[in-house]
């Protein structure tokens, strides 16, 4: 069973290095991720959701190689690529994977202007280890909500309160 973890941050730039830390461990196969994305509040109270797949792009590169090969069937590359590329973009537009959509959007909602958060659907882990590697951004970083377990939370929580004070120690060596 998959967690799904919401990290909060004073801004959407540390979010994202979280997020871009997090894709390079996870080449490490440190952490399994089947989603995550940058929730931010704009200086205008807009929330803007920054997803690391873009369906609708997805979805029309798809469909244009789809409808490709079909065309080329049909002996009419050019139309097939075009209504292929049509239909894979209308497709992942309407796709939802990962983290429902209007959840994030009720995050988004109770940031703070400029605050951020990354929420996380984590497959598996090696929490240790991960934390190891992010203590530099646990200064800023507070648990928003997770759907893990009481004792598992105060266990991430400690954690992250660990890194805190590790992080702080680095900073004054």
């Amino acid at each position: 069973m998959s967690s799904l973890v919401v990290v909060g941050f004073p801004n959407s730039q540390e979010a994202e290095e979280v997020r871009i830390k997090l894709a390079q461990l996870q080449t490490e196969h440190l952490i399994a991720l089947e989603d995550a994305v940058v929730v931010s509040k704009d200086s205008e109270g807009h929330v803007k959701l920054n997803q690391a797949i873009n369906l609708t792009a997805t979805g029309a590169v798809s469909g244009g190689f789809w409808g490709t090969l079909v065309g080329l069937i049909f002996l009419n590359p050019l139309a097939g690529a075009a209504i292929g590329a049509a239909a894979g973009a209308l497709s992942g537009s309407l796709s939802d994977i990962g983290i429902n959509d209007d959840f994030l959007r009720e995050v988004g909602e109770t940031l703070q202007v400029g605050s951020a958060a990354l929420c996380l659907l984590i497959r598996e882990a090696t929490p240790d280890r991960i934390l190891k590697e992010l203590r530099v951004y646990a200064k800023d970083a507070r648990i928003l909500q997770t759907n893990l377990s009481f004792a598992d939370e105060e266990n991430l929580k400690a954690a992250l309160e660990r890194a805190k004070a590790e992080a702080q120690a680095l900073r004054l060596n």
